[in-house]
C-alpha cells in the first residue's frame, strides 16, 4: 500500500521537472550554440560583415524539445496504455534531443567555419574568417537539459501506472453513464442531480 502512495507523490515533482526541462530545452535549442570572434591583427574584420550571422543553434533540437513538452501536456489529460505510450514518446524525443546536441560538436562548428570562409575568407586576402568555438553557454546547457528530459520521461514510463488520472467527470456524458448509453435513465448520485430529478417530477431512487 505504501509503494503506490509513494509513487503517486512523485506525480507533481516529476511532471514539473519534465515541463520545466522541456521548456528550457526548447529555448536552449533556439539560442546560438557558437561563439564567433571576428579576425584581428593582420586579418582585420571585413567592413560591413555581421559576424553574429555565423552563430546558430539547432532547429531540430528545438523541435524535438517541443515534442517532449507537448507529450507532457498530453500525459496530464490521458489514462491507461495511451498515457504510457505518450511517456515513451517523451523518452524517444528526449534521446533525439540529446543526440542532436552531441552530434553538433562534429557538425555545427565545421559547417559554420566553412560558411565563414566562403562568405568572408575570400574577400579578406585568404585570412581566417573568424574564430569559432562550440562552447557557448547554451550548448552545454542543451546537453544537461537533454539528460534532465530523458530522466524525467524515464521516471514517467516507470511510475505512470500508479499516478493519479483525470476523473471520469471530464469524459463525455455517454462514457460517464453507461445506462444512458443503453437508452436507460441514469440513476442520479450527486445531490444536485437528485434535486433536479425531483424538480422534473421523477423519482431519483427508481
Amino acid at each position: 500500500m505504501a509503494e503506490p502512495t509513494r509513487a503517486r507523490r512523485t506525480f507533481g515533482p516529476v511532471v514539473l521537472l519534465g515541463l520545466a526541462g522541456a521548456g528550457l530545452a526548447a529555448y536552449a535549442g533556439s539560442r546560438p550554440w557558437l561563439d564567433v570572434e571576428a579576425p584581428g591583427g593582420e586579418c582585420p574584420a571585413v567592413q560591413g560583415f555581421d559576424y553574429s550571422s555565423l552563430e546558430r543553434g539547432s532547429p531540430l533540437a528545438a523541435a524535438l524539445a517541443l515534442v517532449v513538452l507537448a507529450a507532457w501536456g498530453v500525459l496530464l489529460v490521458t489514462r491507461g496504455r495511451f498515457r504510457r505510450a505518450v511517456a515513451w514518446l517523451a523518452v524517444i524525443a528526449s534521446v533525439g534531443y540529446l543526440a542532436t546536441a552531441v552530434e553538433a560538436y562534429w557538425s555545427l562548428k565545421p559547417a559554420a567555419r566553412e560558411d565563414a570562409l566562403e562568405r568572408v575568407g575570400r574577400s579578406s586576402g585568404g585570412c581566417p574568417a573568424a574564430s569559432i568555438w562550440l562552447d557557448n553557454v547554451w550548448w552545454p546547457a542543451a546537453l544537461v537539459l537533454g539528460i534532465v528530459c530523458i530522466a524525467a520521461a524515464a521516471v514517467a514510463v516507470r511510475l505512470v501506472p500508479a499516478w493519479p488520472e483525470m476523473g471520469t467527470k471530464y469524459d463525455a456524458p455517454a462514457g460517464a453513464h453507461p445506462a444512458a448509453a443503453a437508452g436507460e435513465a441514469a440513476v442520479p448520485t450527486e445531490n444536485i442531480d437528485i434535486w433536479k430529478a425531483l424538480d422534473e417530477g421523477r423519482d431519483p431512487t427508481a
